[in-house]
């Protein structure tokens, strides 16, 4: 669905540009080209449930996980709840999870 300040033309464009290649570099390309900000184009790409954020990876390389993650699931191994557990540094309660898994 276009608006005024992208006609339908230009909404397909960019939609089959950033489909071709879903980078942040080619939401910069179609801002330049298209005489709008990144802010915009990559606002119009969410609206169109184009737009893919850049899934966060940890420093390791792996998943992210949360702290409050990992107290659940060793509280929910053993059965108890242990609030104190979330004053535990990360590193801590992820060997603890693994020696669980």
């Amino acid at each position: 669905m276009a608006d005024v300040n992208y006609p339908d033309e230009m909404v397909e464009t960019m939609v089959a540009t950033y489909e071709a290649a879903p980078t942040i570099d080619t939401a910069r390309t179609l801002a330049e080209d298209m005489g709008k900000s990144v802010k915009s184009v990559v606002a119009k790409l969410v609206s169109l449930g184009v737009y893919k954020k850049k899934e966060r990876i940890a420093k390791n390389g792996g998943k992210i996980v949360q702290k409050a993650q990992l107290v659940k699931m060793i509280q929910d191994h053993y059965g108890i709840e242990v609030p104190s557990l979330q004053k535990a540094t990360k590193i801590d309660l992820q060997k603890m999870v693994d020696s669980i898994a």
